[in-house]
């Protein structure tokens, strides 16, 4: 993110109706990623919890919405307090803000930069259901929601964005949200699976995919998506850094699909459809706070570092015995650590800033840096994550009962099914129409 920075009043920037415009469809793409990683997730769990895991990302863009507007872009964006949160009147509610009032240091309205970030907002909690497949209370995943962003995200992003925010002054780099979006995320859904436990049958039970063409569908959109995610977070297209995240976030994300394949056929003997969608992913989330920093070349070996590692990462639940449903934390804590730290490395010291990593003559300084930032906020959304969970756990309940979880919570949640196949295979099937009189009347018996 570019500094909020004060201009004198005869250098202050006029809004630019192109910046403007870009910014509101980067806001649109970032919007899609949420319904995106609905169908991947969607995709990637048993029929019977397909529409739970579409209405667990689905519910944070009501949630999260109207919490953004009524104080959450005020705790994350407003004036410093004691740089770990902000506050300013005028943002609460949105109401206090000037129809043309600029974002400090740009040329895009406030209200543009305030949409932008509230479509971040709405799918860093919606990362996280990935890890709480098939067994969590739909009420109990909503509390959790309100009560994370409010504790967690809000103050994280702030920290990380927020002009005064303790790593944004210590000069910690993260383009578009490797530490507040995937490490937060992934951190928070290893602290809420220690608490609720594993999923009944957990390495006993099958637990594929049921519809690999939907998780590559919510793969596409992901990607799609992202290219807002990453490039719109330069806030313009003033002096082509954005255009180096756009075709770094390309490039790192090629790169991790290949990697991710050749270690899956190495390992496993073949390349399979999920591990191209998962390498996808973990590329995504690993350039994306390091895509303003590198080349082309740093690119490629952030996505190729972050598919091999990743996919090493995911099976780590089986050696270590927490159920992580759907690799959250292999994939987006992992592949976010990898991004954030490979900045130390990579930094180039000419694109979004003059600082440079350990391989362009910076020394360890970046590094320490980045180190700092991941170790804090993955502490942090670790432990407070846990404590939310522990405490809707033992009060309304995080678990859907044990027949409940069985039989699918499709059905205890939401009294629906993903797919209706009552009309075929020999089930019932009501006529709407008159049977028709035209056909040929059946012979009659002749007696001999």
């Amino acid at each position: 993110m570019p500094p909020g920075i004060t201009t004198l009043a005869a250098d202050a920037p006029e809004l630019s109706a192109a910046n403007t415009g870009f910014m509101l469809i980067c806001s649109a793409l970032v919007m899609l990623m949420t319904p995106g990683l609905a169908f991947f997730y969607g995709g990637m769990v048993r029929v019977k919890s397909t529409l739970n895991m579409l209405m667990m990302s689905f519910i944070s863009l009501g949630i999260v919405t109207i919490l953004w507007v009524l104080y959450g872009f005020s705790m994350a964006f407003g004036s410093d307090i004691g740089s770990v949160v902000g506050w300013s009147g005028d943002y609460v509610g949105l109401s206090g803000i000037g129809l043309n009032e600029l974002w400090d240091g740009t040329t895009i309205p406030v209200y543009v930069f305030a949409v932008f970030q509230l479509m971040f907002a709405i799918i860093t909690p919606a990362l996280i259901s990935g890890a709480l497949a098939d067994r969590v209370k739909f009420t109990a995943w909503a509390l959790f929601i309100v009560l994370w962003v409010t504790v967690v995200y809000f103050p994280v992003a702030h920290w990380v964005w927020g002009s005064g925010g303790w790593l944004f002054e210590m000069g910690v780099i993260d383009f578009a949200g490797g530490t507040a979006v995937h490490i937060n995320a992934g951190a928070a859904a290893l602290g809420v699976i220690l608490v609720i436990g594993k999923r009944i049958g957990f390495k006993k039970d099958p637990m594929r995919p049921h519809s690999l063409p939907l998780v590559m569908l919510g793969a596409a959109l992901l990607w799609f998506g992202w290219f807002g995610f990453n490039a719109g977070s330069w806030l313009g297209n003033d002096d082509g850094v954005g255009a180096v995240m756009f075709l770094n976030t390309q490039v790192a994300t090629a790169a991790a699909v290949l990697g991710w394949l050749a270690y899956e056929k190495l390992r496993h003997g073949s390349f399979t459809t999920l591990g191209a969608a998962s390498g996808a992913v973990a590329g995504l989330v690993a350039i994306t706070p390091a895509g303003g920093s590198v080349s082309p070349l740093g690119a490629i070996a952030v996505g190729a570092i972050a598919g091999v590692v990743c996919a090493m990462a995911v099976g780590l639940k089986y050696k270590f015995g927490y159920d992580d449903s759907l690799d959250v934390v292999g994939v987006h804590l992992v592949g976010g650590i990898i991004g954030s730290i490979l900045v130390g490395f990579f930094a180039t010291g000419g694109v979004q800033s003059d600082a440079a990593g350990l391989f362009y003559g910076g020394g360890v300084d970046q590094l320490g840096k980045q180190v700092v930032g991941v170790v804090a906020v993955l502490a942090y959304s670790l432990v407070v994550s846990a404590v939310i969970a522990l405490a809707i756990h033992k009060t309304i309940g995080m678990r859907v009962t044990e027949d409940e979880e069985i039989s699918g919570v499709d059905q205890a949640e939401h009294a629906e099914t993903a797919y209706d196949f009552s009309g075929t295979g020999g089930g019932t099937v009501s006529r709407t129409t008159a049977p028709d009189t035209t056909a040929a009347p059946k012979a009659k018996k002749v007696d001999a």
